[in-house]
Parts: C-alpha cells; sequence; structure tokens
C-alpha cells in the first residue's frame, strides 16, 4: 500500500542531529498543510540525505509518498510520519489539485452474493 499526502508546506523545524549506534544521524520535520474543506496540518519527518535530496522550501506545494511507524516506550506509544520520496507540483494550473479521471474505465462486477463472507462483528 502506497501512501501519499499532497499540499503545502507551513513551516519547516529547524533540523536535529545526534549520535548513535550506527553513528551519526540528521532529521528535519516539515508541517504539510492538507487541502480541502477541512485542511489539517501533519508533521512529517525527512532523514539523512533526503534532507539535501528533497530540499523543501517552506510555501512550497508537494506529495510527500510517506511511511507511517508507531513504537512503544516506557508504556507510551510514538508515531512517525517519515517522507521517503517528495515531488513538486509540475502542473501549477487550477487542475493541480483535482483528482484522477476514471472516465471510460469499467467498474468491477460485485461478487455474487454466495461468494461473500459476513465476518464481521457486528
Amino acid at each position: 500500500m502506497e501512501l501519499k499526502i499532497t499540499g503545502k508546506v507551513t513551516d519547516l523545524l529547524e533540523e536535529q542531529s545526534g549520535e548513535g549506534r550506527n553513528g551519526t544521524w540528521r532529521k528535519q520535520e516539515f508541517i504539510l498543510e492538507t487541502e480541502g474543506d477541512y485542511p489539517k496540518q501533519i508533521c512529517i519527518v525527512q532523514w539523512g540525505d533526503n534532507i539535501d535530496k528533497f530540499g523543501i522550501q517552506q510555501g512550497e506545494r508537494i506529495t510527500a509518498h510517506i511511511d507511517i511507524a508507531s513504537r512503544e516506550y516506557n508504556g507510551r506509544w510514538y508515531t512517525d510520519v517519515k517522507a521517503w520520496r517528495v515531488e513538486r507540483d509540475q502542473a501549477g494550473g487550477a487542475d493541480a489539485g483535482a483528482p484522477p479521471s476514471f472516465a471510460g474505465e469499467p467498474f468491477p462486477e460485485p461478487p455474487a452474493d454466495d461468494d461473500v463472507e459476513d465476518d464481521l462483528p457486528f
């Protein structure tokens, strides 16, 4: 499953670095505001060489390809949204944020009633 989030970079946080078991590490977080009627702000982290490779700038519109991972530490859970690829808005036109068109593509046939398993808990 591939996850992507498109929006505008509203803040670029200060880069952090340190020493770990595997040597020096670097990370930088940025805030991406989604589009639509109810925009959300999402803190996304980029690691290591991706900081330089992506070259994210405040105010630009991007699509971030992300992985979401949670980990437990001392009874609390922490979730990271990590960018592994970034695409810039190349279209720049009015349709840049429009969903893809599926015109002319057939809908798949629904399964026959006897092929459907109803194992829902309610």
